[in-house]
């Protein structure tokens, strides 16, 4: 194997197409056991998909965080597309092994599922890829529909196989961990609306679980819920707020959601919305809620100041009627929070 370690780990990043060990094998032969099966070898890959996942590529990197403070920004820069690169190239390698999932033990297809989703993410800071399109496409199919694939009678009749469906289950999987995962693959690769909603139902409800909530900071899942935080997902907006809400419940992964939502994405995204005319009632409320804990952060407060949401809060304390009394207190709240009122023992408790 002329491979070295170098090769495949240099820089961080996988050098080499990862698949799995087909090549070119028909699936008639695969299922005739015409060639040798070695499931340890499946096993192999999926760790080292985890070890990249893990280690590099949910390593997110932005152009505002920087790296360690020392490396010159164009190193920076270039490192980022050379990852991105890669990405590319992987992406429609791995969209392709997604019809042999079926063939696979289930516990094998979290990690490959993982991966998928963090080369996804690693996307998100570049440029769109045209030549992605279908890719992305099909992905988002395959991962929300699942695979179906019909066993095939082998010539052998010691190694015959029954012609019974194989399925692989992503986004209707049972099992949280690979669902979780598949679930926001949906959300980056789907433009049904139908199936979006689906999505975010799917993924409310499993927030309403600690474990839910765990996966959704380790996939560090606030950006890809922002993206459909806008006015033009008027039919979707209050599912995507809500999704939000379910992670604003006391328990232990508030504190660092908040932390998570405490960046200029976050805000710009929130300032955008609150520009939009007639904005629903229901979509305010709820949205006041989640700004009105962000307020209790000091150090936010800058940003409140740098998207100008003080001044939108502001202007809603003035002109909502005083019947709506869920959102008056909210905002009064936030207000007082931020020092720009003097409020009252009601107001600085806020929502719950």
């Amino acid at each position: 194997m002329n491979t070295s370690a170098k090769d495949i780990c240099g820089q961080g990043f996988l050098r080499t197409h990862v698949f799995l060990p087909l090549g070119n094998v028909t699936e008639t032969e695969f299922l005739g056991h015409k060639v040798p099966l070695n499931g340890q070898v499946y096993e192999l890959l999926t760790v080292f998909m985890d070890w990249i996942s893990d280690h590099h590529l949910s390593k997110l990197k932005h152009e505002d965080s920087g790296m360690d403070g020392e490396k010159p920004q164009l190193t920076f820069a270039s490192q980022r597309d050379d990852i991105q690169e890669k990405c590319v190239k992987l992406l429609p390698v791995m969209t392709e092994q997604l019809q042999w999932m079926p063939f696979v033990g289930a516990k094998l297809h979290e990690p490959f599922v993982k991966f998928i989703y963090w080369s996804l993410r690693q996307l998100d800071a570049g440029a769109q890829h045209s030549t992605m399109t279908s890719t992305l496409r099909r992905l988002g199919e395959d991962i929300f529909k699942g695979v179906v694939t019909k066993g095939i009678q082998g010539n052998s009749s010691e190694h015959s196989v029954e012609n019974k469906p194989k399925t692989a289950a992503f986004f209707k999987s049972s099992s949280l961990p690979l669902r979780f995962p598949s679930t926001l693959i949906v959300l980056k690769t789907v433009t049904q609306a139908d199936h979006l909603a689906q999505a975010f139902d799917s993924l409310c409800l499993d927030l309403k679980t600690d474990e839910g909530k765990i996966l959704f900071l380790e996939y560090q899942a606030v950006p890809v819920i922002l993206s459909h935080l806008k006015i033009s997902s008027k039919g979707l907006l209050s599912n995507v707020i809500d999704s939000l809400l379910q992670m604003t419940v006391e328990s232990r992964s508030l504190q660092p959601f908040l932390e998570a939502c405490s960046t200029s994405l976050f805000f710009r995204t929130c300032s955008m919305l609150l520009r939009a005319p007639k904005l629903e009632l229901h979509i305010l409320e709820k949205l006041s809620i989640i700004l009105q804990k962000l307020s209790k952060i000091k150090s936010n407060k800058k940003l409140f100041e740098l998207f100008t949401i003080h001044l939108m809060l502001q202007e809603l304390q003035r002109t909502t009627h005083p019947e709506h009394a869920f959102l008056c207190i909210n905002l009064n709240s936030t207000l007082f929070n931020l020092g720009l009122t003097k409020g009252n023992s009601l107001a600085s408790n806020g929502s719950h």
